[in-house]
């Protein structure tokens, strides 16, 4: 996962400064929360003065922009005009995240304590800052809670992560191998579309491109990756010609992703053999999953874009979609030729050789898995007509499957949905879902939520 870069804000009021009221006290609390944030992975900037008027909001957000941070968090420690900050707000680049929190935990009981009140109060001026960024349109995350009696600094963090995530799919760079599926309507954007409403930028290798990073591979980088499949994976292949220029293709995208600072790849089998490149590289599919960069088959630019951006703070996610229904079990089959991330493999991968005839490259090899069982937020992204819509839904990969795959040479997991299949699927489709879509293992779905709602989609939930 991404080191998670988020500033700081704290917000007061210039009046308590005037009257002479101590802070120290609210100080070293948001002292010990920054503390708290920072054990769990977040890399904190606070801002460099407590803000009370236009100017220190006006600094704060000049550093927070500069340093480019993945999200700013807001604490009120106390009531905090929201006039003195709402222009400065309005021109962050990063999401907000509102820490809604003060530092005691009983009020009735200790209502008698002096500086109970000044110290416990902020969250009127959360109302007042959250119905002017409302009113002015502009996004944000509240997480309210007291630190130490919920879960809130780990809702905190979880907004954060969203916010990572958010950052990664408005900057992706994806590569394009063999260009669009013809025919597939339900993911297909245009690349001025995806930039202007996203921001993903689309790369495609051409012939010339696939030449020049084929004419790259050595021999001996060829042997060290079969190697390393050697021990990773388990091993059945007898056209070994075939095993190397399919390594030999993979090696080439690999060079190229790196070249061109690509985060996410696409590759359409049909017309793979249009770019130049010998072979379906189907295992190079699998490493891109495994390296947390974004994949998706079949010249989908938009899913490879949503899985990058998932994996980027969640590595245990993969490219998958809806293949068959198990009526009787009540379960749908998950499946894809042969691309899927072998981090999330029940047992010990299988490289095999694999007969192929959807392009003039002949057969290939390809890498086999089953997913292992656990809890997952399946995460699906469909472009409309003048909107992104996300649909998100929990759901259970069950142990059951063969070893090799439910076609004996096919990556397979058995998801068992949040409600009988047959209203799933009915609520999927009547939403829009695609036939693409993200697996994230043990992910907070509000998290995922948050994610979707930071990018202005349409969220839909299936529970």
């Amino acid at each position: 996962m991404k080191n998670i870069r988020v500033g700081y804000l704290p917000l007061y009021i210039k009046l308590y400064d005037d009257n002479g009221q101590d802070r120290t006290p609210l100080v070293e609390h948001m002292e010990k929360l920054i503390a708290m944030l920072r054990e769990r992975g977040l890399e904190v900037f606070p801002a460099e003065e407590l803000c009370r008027v236009k100017e220190e909001f006006e600094r704060a957000v000049r550093r927070f922009n500069e340093l480019k941070v993945d999200a700013v968090i807001t604490q009120h420690l106390a009531y905090s005009p929201s006039l003195e900050s709402i222009e400065a707000l309005l021109q962050l680049d990063a999401p907000i995240v509102v820490f809604d929190t003060t530092p005691d935990y009983q009020l009735l009981a200790t209502a008698d304590k002096i500086n109970c009140i000044d110290n416990d109060h902020g969250i009127h001026g959360v109302q007042d800052m959250c119905c002017m960024l409302r009113k002015n349109q502009k996004p944000y995350t509240i997480c309210a809670g007291h630190a130490f009696h919920s879960n809130v600094i780990d809702r905190v963090v979880g907004a954060c992560r969203a916010a990572a995530a958010k950052k990664f799919f408005t900057n992706a760079r994806i590569g394009s191998v063999g260009g669009s599926f013809i025919g597939m309507g339900d993911f297909l954007i245009d690349d001025e579309r995806y930039h202007n409403d996203i921001g993903a930028t689309i790369h495609y290798m051409t012939p010339d491109v696939s030449n020049y990073y084929l004419s790259q591979i050595t021999d001996d980088e060829i042997d060290a990756e079969i190697d390393r499949n050697a021990k990773e994976c388990r091993i059945e292949i007898k056209q070994t010609d075939c095993y190397r220029q399919a390594t030999r293709s993979g090696l080439a995208i690999r060079k190229w992703m790196v070249a061109e600072q690509l985060n996410c790849c696409t590759v359409n089998f049909l017309t793979l053999d249009k770019c130049g490149l010998p072979k379906m590289p189907f295992v190079e599919c699998c490493r891109i999953l495994e390296r947390g960069q974004g994949y998706a088959g079949e010249g989908d630019v938009l899913t490879a874009g949503l899985v990058g951006a998932l994996a980027s703070v969640y590595p245990d996610t993969t490219f998958t979609e809806m293949f068959c229904p198990d009526w009787e079990q009540n379960m749908i089959l998950l499946s894809h030729m042969g691309e899927s991330n072998p981090r999330l493999a029940n047992w010990k991968p299988l490289i095999a050789d694999m007969r192929f005839r959807y392009n003039s490259c002949g057969d290939t090899v390809a890498m086999y898995n089953c997913y292992r069982p656990g809890k997952v937020v399946y995460v699906n992204l469909a472009p409309m007509k003048d909107r992104f819509t996300m649909i998100i839904t929990e759901g259970e990969i069950l142990d059951v499957g063969l070893i090799d795959g439910a076609y004996r040479r096919n990556t397979q997991g058995w998801l068992k949905p949040c409600k009988p299949i047959d209203v799933f699927l009915e609520e999927y489709s009547n939403a829009g879902g695609t036939h693409h879509s993200a697996m994230v293992y043990d992910a907070d779905i509000s998290e995922i939520r948050a994610f979707g709602r930071m990018m202005g989609f349409e969220v839909i939930e299936i529970r």
